[in-house]
């Protein structure tokens, strides 16, 4: 009687361990109802914003083309050919990562003044999950047509990301009367009389170009947005005009700055010409396709 009560015993406990093992076995499956994913990846249902369409950006110095530079810098007619390859090689922009933005000068200097040309690419990368590479391109784009009180700033759809308290500001100021037409630049570099004679503000001040045509407004031939920005300023030693063209191309943003400096306070620089040749330059650089 007493070896008989071991049996039951012996069996319950031989039950009891396979049970555990049988549980063990099925915790380690991959079934539906396991979990294989590996640290650091994101779950199937997680979304994120699609990237952009430009995965790359073009070797600066080298995309603009030696005809285009020879025109907005003209060099002296003594100058030898050492030095206008010199100058027409420009000089690559340091930045912190060359995947994400690049960007090179150029520098034109004469006894009559200087000129300065930039061009700046930056491909943006969003890193929220619920918004475009090309949203959040869109979203920069209009901060910096805000920021320049380019008056079409104020029709930005709501995709812009651009607050409409922000857009009724940047409508607010219209600039020469140019309200929210989406003007050219002309591409002729033949000043005009109106464009010759921009108004200076005493003391050294800035202010924008006042020709109507030629006024800081939308250009609607560029990429999918694009603005030109044109300010005029006197200093101690002469008066210069500056030229910045921006324009997006979906998830790019390229910005092309264009000045010139005039030792002769007389001699007002011409916003058809400047604005003429770097409106062209960024006709040439969007249809080059600069990334892929």
């Amino acid at each position: 009687m007493q070896r008989r009560a071991y049996a039951p015993a012996a069996a319950l406990a031989a039950a009891v361990l396979t049970t555990a093992l049988a549980g063990c076995s099925g915790d380690s499956a991959s079934g539906p109802g396991g979990d294989d994913s590996k640290p650091g990846q994101l779950g199937a249902s997680a979304s994120g914003g699609a990237p952009g369409k430009y995965h790359s950006l073009p070797e600066p110095c080298g995309y603009v083309s030696p005809a285009t530079l020879r025109r907005m810098l003209p060099g002296a007619e003594d100058e030898s050919e050492e030095e206008a390859e010199r100058r027409y090689r420009g000089q690559a922009t340091i930045t912190y990562d060359t995947d994400r933005r690049v960007g090179c000068r150029w520098k034109l200097e004469t006894p009559e003044g200087t000129r300065h040309l930039t061009v700046d690419f930056e491909r943006v990368v969003s890193y929220q999950t619920d918004v475009s590479d090309e949203d959040r391109a869109r979203q920069l784009y209009a901060r910096l047509a805000t920021a320049a009180n380019i008056p079409a700033a104020a029709s930005a759809s709501p995709s812009t990301g651009t607050s409409p308290s922000a857009a009724a500001s940047a409508g607010a100021k219209p600039q020469g009367g140019a309200g929210a037409q989406k003007q050219s630049a002309p591409v002729s570099g033949a000043p005009t009389p109106s464009s010759t004679t921009g108004s200076t503000a005493p003391g050294g001040s800035a202010g924008k170009g006042t020709d109507t045509e030629l006024a800081p407004r939308v250009l609607d031939d560029l990429g999918d947005d694009a603005f030109v920005d044109d300010e005029l300023a006197t200093t101690g030693t002469g008066v210069h005009r500056d030229i910045k063209v921006v324009f997006r191309s979906s998830n790019v943003l390229v910005t092309i700055t264009y000045d010139q400096w005039s030792t002769d306070k007389a001699h007002i620089p011409s916003s058809a010409d400047l604005q003429g040749k770097a409106h062209a330059l960024a006709r040439e650089l969007d249809a080059g396709h600069f990334g892929n």
